[in-house]
């Protein structure tokens, strides 16, 4: 952020000159805020940010060229690019951190229910008639998986990979969905939603 506005204060004092000092001084500024918005939004945004890099490049090759005016305009601009992608990265990754927060209250409890299913059903001589070998067998190898992938995602968040945390938790979800589903397993309940107040008495009719 403070690069950018540096960028800013420089090129508006320097936009008239178009001169080679000025378009480097402007590259080396922009190569600044670019650099610093990719590191805070590479792993959300990548599309985005390979924008940028491209840009910058573009507008490093033109004062190669001696284009100097044209690359001292461009890197301007990408200046201001710069900012609206570092603005959408922390919007993306606050949308990403609500979808977590979610899906980590939620895959915990269905991966103990699992478990606690898996240890019950193995304590028994003969398996309910709902339930056949073939599918108890797919849902161990199934609670392993979820297990192994669950842990994944709780690393890839602690390492700030909010969008590969995120799509790997969801499969896991449902996985565990499914099963819960080949084991007879209820989903859990939704949280309670707070009653609605009782409508006030009405006032007795008047005689």
């Amino acid at each position: 952020i403070l690069a950018i506005a540096l960028f800013v204060s420089v090129s508006f004092l320097m936009a008239c000159s178009g001169g080679k000092d000025a378009a480097e001084l402007a590259i080396k500024t922009a190569e600044e805020a670019v650099n610093a918005t990719t590191s805070e939004a590479a792993k959300v945004l990548p599309d985005e940010v390979k924008s940028l890099q491209d840009s910058l490049a573009a507008a490093k090759e033109k004062v190669v060229q001696g284009e100097y005016k044209a690359a001292l305009a461009d890197a301007t601009a990408l200046a201001g690019k710069a900012k609206e992608v570092l603005a959408a990265a922390n919007a993306k990754k606050a949308e990403l951190t609500q979808k977590w927060t979610e899906l980590s209250q939620g895959i915990p409890q269905m991966v103990t229910s699992l478990q606690g299913k898996v240890d019950e059903l193995s304590k028994l001589k003969k398996l309910p008639a709902s339930i056949t070998a073939e599918k108890f067998a797919e849902a161990k190898a199934g609670l392993t998986s979820i297990t192994e992938d669950w842990n994944k995602a709780q690393e890839s968040f602690k390492t700030g990979n909010f969008m590969d945390a995120v799509n790997v938790a969801t499969s896991v979800k449902d996985k565990a969905a499914k099963a819960m589903e080949s084991l007879g397993i209820a989903p859990a309940a939704a949280p309670a939603t707070a009653a609605a107040p009782a409508p006030a008495a009405a006032a007795p009719a008047a005689k």
